[in-house]
C-alpha cells in the first residue's frame, strides 16, 4: 500500500492511498480460501469448489468488502502512523467510474482513494502560574433569607371563598374563551382556571379587567397580545376572552411557622429557611462560578493565538447562526431592529465561532494533560438528569443516547469542561472579593470577545455568551397559546 501526500497547505491535507491489484487479489483469495469449505453450490461437494468458479461466483462480493472495510479502517490507521489527529471525520473520495469500479471489483486495476482532512494545531501549553483572578462573593443575610421565605409562604397561602367582589390580591376561579376576529384560537379556553389579581401572570390588560367582578359574572376582556408573544400568530393581535367567573375568594394571613413548613413537606421552619438559604447560595454560586469561568477563558483567549480548523469552526458558527436566526424569528424583529446588519453579525459571530473553537482546543489539550477524565458514574448521573427534564419520555432518551453515537460525547464534554476549570482554579491566583448581589447578578458589558457579538445581537445573545462555552440543554416542549405571560412565569418563585 502506498501513502501519498498531494496536499499541505496549513491545516489542511490530502492523502492518496493506493493498493496495487496484486494485493487485493492476493486478500480476496485467502477470503476466498476460508469460505472454500462453507459455501453450498450446487453440482458440487462441499470443500470441491473449484477455485475460479469461487472467484466467479463470490469474487466481486468479497472484493466489496474489503473495499468497505479498507475504507473504514485504514483512516485510523494512516493518521496514527503520521502522527495526526483529524478535527472531523475524514473525508474518503474514491472512482464514481462503472467502468473503471468494476475493473477494481475484478483486481485487475489498482485500488485508489484519497482522504481529505483537517489536522488538530499542535497546543504548546502555557504555564498559567501568576494569572490573577477574581473571584467575586455575596454575604448573604437573614433579611434576605426571610425574604424569599416570605415569597414562598405567599405562594403555598390557603384562600377562602368570600362574597362581593374582586379586589387585587383575590383569587378568581374562572372559565374563559380567547377569541381574534371572533375566532376562538388553539389554547385560548381553559376551564377551571385559577388566577391571582396582581400577580402578572397574564397577558398585560387582562387582570385589571377582573378587578371588581364577582361570582357569577359574565364579563368579555379586551386585550392586545405583546408584540414579542411566543406565538406568532398572536403576537400583536387584537383579542377577547369571554370571561365566566365561577369563584371569588381572599386570601389568608401568611405566617412562617412550623405549620407552613409541614405544609411544604418539612419539618419545621428552621428547615425550611435552611432550604431557602442554600438555594440561594447555589444560585449566588453559580452567577460566581459563571463569572470566573469567563475571566479564565479571557485570560486563556489573550494567551493562545493559533489558526483554527475551517471545519470545527463552521459547524460551530453554524449552529450559533441557526439560534441567532430562531430568536428572531420569534421575536419577530430583524437585524436592524437590533442596530446592526446581517453581514456585520455574521462576522462577528464567525469571530465567536472561532474563539469558541480555540478555547475548545485549549482546555481539551490542559485536560489531557493534567489527565481529566469524565467517571461513568458521572455520565450515569448527567444522563438521570436529562431524563428528569422530560418525564414520561425516558425510554426515549435512553434509546437515543445508546443509538446515536454523538450523543454521549454531547453529555460528557461540558462535564469534562467544568472539571478542566476545576484544574486551572488550583493553579490560578484566585483572590475572593466581598461584593453586593447587585453587582454579582448585574450583567457584564463589553467583556471579551462578547463585547463583539452584543454589538451583533444586543437583545436576542442567548447564542452569543462565548465565555460560557457550555452545552446547551434542550428546548423544553412550547406551551399552548393562552392569556398567560409566560409558562415560565407561572407558579411560585
Amino acid at each position: 500500500m502506498q501513502v501519498i501526500e498531494t496536499l499541505a497547505e496549513g491545516l489542511k491535507r490530502e492523502i492518496k492511498v493506493v493498493i496495487p491489484a496484486k494485493d487485493m487479489e492476493t486478500k480476496m483469495n485467502e477470503r476466498l480460501a476460508d469460505v472454500k469449505d462453507k459455501v453450498r453450490i450446487n453440482g458440487f461437494r462441499p470443500g470441491k469448489v473449484p477455485a475460479a468458479h469461487l472467484k466467479k461466483v463470490y469474487g466481486k462480493s468479497i472484493m466489496a468488502d474489503l473495499v468497505n472495510e479498507i475504507v473504514r479502517e485504514q483512516p485510523t490507521s494512516i493518521l496514527a502512523e503520521r502522527g495526526e489527529k483529524s478535527a472531523t471525520q475524514p473525508e474518503v473520495a474514491m472512482t464514481e467510474d462503472k467502468d473503471e469500479a468494476e475493473l477494481i471489483l475484478s483486481a485487475q486495476k489498482d485500488f485508489e482513494f484519497t482522504l481529505s482532512y483537517e489536522v488538530l494545531p499542535p497546543i504548546e501549553l502555557k504555564s498559567v502560574k501568576g494569572v490573577k483572578i477574581t473571584r467575586e462573593v455575596v454575604d448573604i443575610s437573614d433579611e434576605e433569607v426571610n425574604e424569599q421565605v416570605l415569597k414562598v409562604a405567599e405562594s403555598a397561602r390557603s384562600y377562602e371563598t368570600k362574597k362581593g367582589k374582586a379586589a387585587d390580591g383575590d383569587r378568581i376561579t374562572m372559565d374563559y374563551v380567547g377569541k381574534v376576529d371572533g375566532v376562538a384560537f388553539d389554547g385560548g379556553t381553559d376551564q377551571g382556571a385559577e388566577l391571582v389579581l396582581g400577580s402578572g401572570r397574564f397577558i398585560p390588560g387582562f387582570e385589571e379587567q377582573l378587578v371588581g367582578t364577582k361570582a357569577g359574572d359574565e364579563k368579555t376582556i379586551n386585550v392586545t397580545f405583546p408584540a414579542d408573544y411566543p406565538a406568532k400568530n398572536l403576537a400583536g393581535a387584537e383579542a377577547t376572552f369571554d370571561v365566566t367567573v365561577k369563584d371569588v375568594a381572599a386570601p389568608a394571613d401568611v405566617e412562617i411557622n412550623d405549620e407552613l413548613a409541614k405544609k411544604l413537606g418539612l419539618e419545621s421552619a428552621d428547615r425550611l429557611k435552611e432550604i431557602v438559604r442554600g438555594q440561594i447560595e447555589s444560585q449566588y454560586g453559580s452567577m460566581t462560578r459563571q463569572k470566573v469561568k469567563r475571566q479564565i477563558l479571557d485570560q486563556l483567549d489573550e494567551m493562545y493565538k493559533f489558526e483554527t480548523p475551517a471545519s470545527l469552526v463552521d459547524a460551530e458558527y453554524n449552529g450559533i447562526w441557526n439560534q441567532v436566526a430562531n430568536d428572531l424569528a420569534q421575536s419577530g424583529k430583524t437585524f436592524e431592529d437590533e442596530d446592526t446588519t446581517e453581514e456585520q453579525a455574521r462576522e462577528e459571530y464567525k469571530k465567536l465561532a472561532e474563539r469558541r473553537v480555540r478555547l475548545g482546543l485549549v482546555l481539551s489539550e490542559i485536560g489531557e494533560k493534567a489527565g481529566v477524565e469524565v467517571s461513568e458514574d458521572e455520565m450515569q448521573r448527567a444522563i438521570y438528569e436529562q431524563l428528569r427534564q422530560y418525564p414520561g419520555q425516558e425510554k426515549q432518551i435512553l434509546e437515543f443516547f445508546r443509538s446515536q453515537p454523538g450523543a454521549a460525547a454531547s453529555i460528557r464534554a461540558p462535564i469534562f469542561e467544568e472539571k478542566v476549570i476545576d484544574h486551572l482554579l488550583t493553579e490560578l491566583d484566585v483572590t475572593d472579593k466581598k461584593v453586593t448581589k447587585e453587582e454579582l447578578l448585574a450583567e457584564e458589558e463589553g467583556e471579551g470577545s462578547d463585547k463583539e457579538a452584543k454589538k451583533a445581537a444586543p437583545k436576542k445573545k442567548a447564542a452569543a455568551k462565548a465565555e460560557a462555552a457550555e452545552g446547551e440543554e434542550a428546548a423544553a416542549p412550547k406551551k399552548k397559546a393562552a392569556p398567560k405571560k409566560k409558562a415560565s412565569e407561572e407558579g411560585a418563585e
